[in-house]
């Protein structure tokens, strides 16, 4: 649960609709989603971001099981954003690791 918080602002920033989409019928057809759930977060947000938002978020909430599940799907789906997303949080935490040795 916690890898996909960390790489959520990455994921909202970079994944296209068509991803979105094909994450939550993987997920529908996994059983870590229902088809209401699905349906809510593309039709219940008219902008990709808030649907990417809300798919994290609900993701999030199933537990660490739907987001491990969720994780190996991404990186089927599309490996570079995976790719990604991850370089982009390890980026921000040597940012805030060289902030900080300012401050000591």
């Amino acid at each position: 649960m916690e890898e996909l918080a960390r790489v959520r602002s990455a994921f909202v920033w970079r994944v296209t609709i068509e991803i979105i989409k094909l994450l939550l019928e993987a997920l529908v057809s996994d059983g870590v989603l229902n088809k209401l759930e699905k349906e809510s977060i593309l039709e219940g947000n008219p902008l990709r971001a808030d649907k990417a938002r809300s798919f994290i978020d609900t993701v999030r909430k199933k537990g660490d099981k739907a987001c491990k599940i969720t994780i190996k799907h991404l990186e089927t789906k599309d490996r570079y954003l995976s790719t990604q997303a991850r370089t982009s949080f390890y980026d921000e935490c040597l940012d805030l690791l060289n902030a900080c040795k300012c401050i000591f």
